[in-house]
């Protein structure tokens, strides 16, 4: 089944971009995924599994690495990429 998800990622601290744009290069390394960064969200395309492991790892990843932080995602169980 293809996914879609809407993150935005806000690390509760001093010099948030860092760790934003950390989490975005890590998402774009993840084999399968298509990335899709804008102002306000990431935007991320994929088969569920994949995309879903993906998240709770580098999830866990952040909270670990950065302390208190808030993810608000929305889901789609279809692929909504814009089409290039």
């Amino acid at each position: 089944m293809d996914l879609s998800i809407e993150l935005s990622f806000y690390p509760l601290q001093d010099g948030y971009k860092g760790p934003i744009l950390e989490l975005i290069d890590q998402l774009s390394r993840e084999g399968n995924i298509r990335v899709v960064p804008n102002r306000m969200s990431t935007q991320l395309f994929g088969e569920y599994d994949l995309l879903m492991s993906a998240l709770t790892r580098l999830m866990k990843r952040s909270f670990e690495e950065h302390g208190t932080a808030v993810f608000v995602a929305k889901f789609i169980n279809s692929d909504r990429s814009p089409r290039t």
